[in-house]
């Protein structure tokens, strides 16, 4: 065979080859959530923050792993305490705050430019209930069923644990706003002179009360939910709600009535609460995507206490807060999916606008 005609030849036989190479390979679907249309927070971080309360942890992974499944990368969050988390928001520090109290917190909101600087945006977690409680082993032995009663200064000294003669009031940290409400009582309630408000790490606080209500002592405490509090004391029996003799809160929380704070017939003293998201109105703006999930994801109380109490027995790290909030999101997905897809078409069709 000539040179030319061998060129030629091979030639044919290269492409042939080629043609069936090709042929062999299978086909690439298109992936839209590979696409940018599909993935609207492509190439974007995401800078979030919560409180110190372990819970906040949590409800902050699942957030931030919907971010994820749209494409949005996030950053470790902040842990910061209440007031510094409204004013980094309001300035653009962080994007967005996960455990936001509309009316315990309405004071830090108002003053670091409310609606003009940050928006609250849906319901995480509803029905968020404050007060006061006792041991109910005390409560039944010397009927004790009013934050009131602790004027009287024997029934005020049954709950002295450091020997002053007051009751040791277990609070909550400095800088929350649950501290400019115990204060505030213990000054319309006249409880100055008989109880003493003892603050911390609310956490540590907790734990030290669990250890005395173990030793069979009396305990009187400010308590939250969402916490582990109530699956370990629970209410009823473990413990009771003590009522107000009436409700005034600061007037930074703005109009409550006696209906707000009322809880099966009873006046604990504090509104029964919402927590929410607080982002910053830039991020809002720009992320319409993020602003759709943020508005979707709403957790049962019931199963934040419940993960709590597994921090409360040991599942305290990071690794465990990102562990749970998959347990919680696999347990859940079709609701957290449905979330993820309503936000991403939201974020889609929006930008193609």
């Amino acid at each position: 065979m000539k040179q030319k005609e061998k060129k030629h030849f091979l030639g044919i036989l290269l492409a042939v080859l080629s043609i069936g190479l090709i042929a062999c390979q299978p086909t690439i679907q298109s992936n839209p959530e590979s696409t940018d249309k599909m993935m609207p927070g492509q190439g974007v971080r995401v800078r979030s923050g919560s409180s110190v309360s372990t819970y906040a942890v949590f409800l902050t992974e699942i957030i931030n792993i919907g971010l994820e499944k749209l494409g949005y990368k996030t950053e470790d969050a902040k842990q910061l305490s209440v007031p510094i988390l409204h004013i980094s928001v309001s300035n653009g520090d962080l994007d967005f705050y996960t455990d936001h109290w509309e009316k315990l917190q309405n004071k830090f909101f108002r003053e670091n430019g409310g609606e003009d600087k940050f928006k609250r945006v849906g319901i995480i977690v509803d029905n968020a209930l404050q007060g006061y409680q006792i041991d109910k082993k005390t409560a039944d032995k010397y009927k004790i069923t009013s934050l009131e009663q602790l004027k009287n200064p024997k029934i005020a000294k049954l709950f002295d644990s450091d020997g002053d003669g007051k009751a040791n009031l277990t609070g909550c940290n400095p800088g929350w706003g649950c501290e400019l409400v115990i204060e505030h009582h213990l000054d319309v309630y006249g409880l100055r002179d008989t109880v003493e408000h003892d603050q911390g790490n609310y956490e540590i606080l907790l734990a030290n009360v669990v250890a005395r209500n173990r030793q069979e002592k009396p305990i009187l405490y400010y308590v939250y939910t969402p916490s582990w509090v109530p699956i370990v004391l629970e209410p009823g029996k473990d413990a009771i709600w003590l009522e107000v003799p009436f409700t005034s809160l600061p007037k930074e929380q703005g109009e409550v009535s006696e209906q707000d704070t009322m809880l099966d017939g009873k006046n604990l003293g504090i509104a029964v609460d919402r927590v929410r998201i607080v982002a910053n109105n830039k991020f809002l703006t720009a992320n319409p995507a993020a602003k759709r999930l943020f508005e979707l994801i709403a957790i049962p109380i019931e199963d934040v206490n419940a993960q709590q109490k597994l921090v409360q027995e040991g599942e305290s790290n990071s690794k465990d807060f990102r562990r749970h909030a998959e347990e919680w999101i696999n347990k859940n997905q079709d609701k957290f999916d449905g979330w993820v897809e309503e936000a991403r078409k939201t974020g889609t069709n929006l930008s193609e606008n």
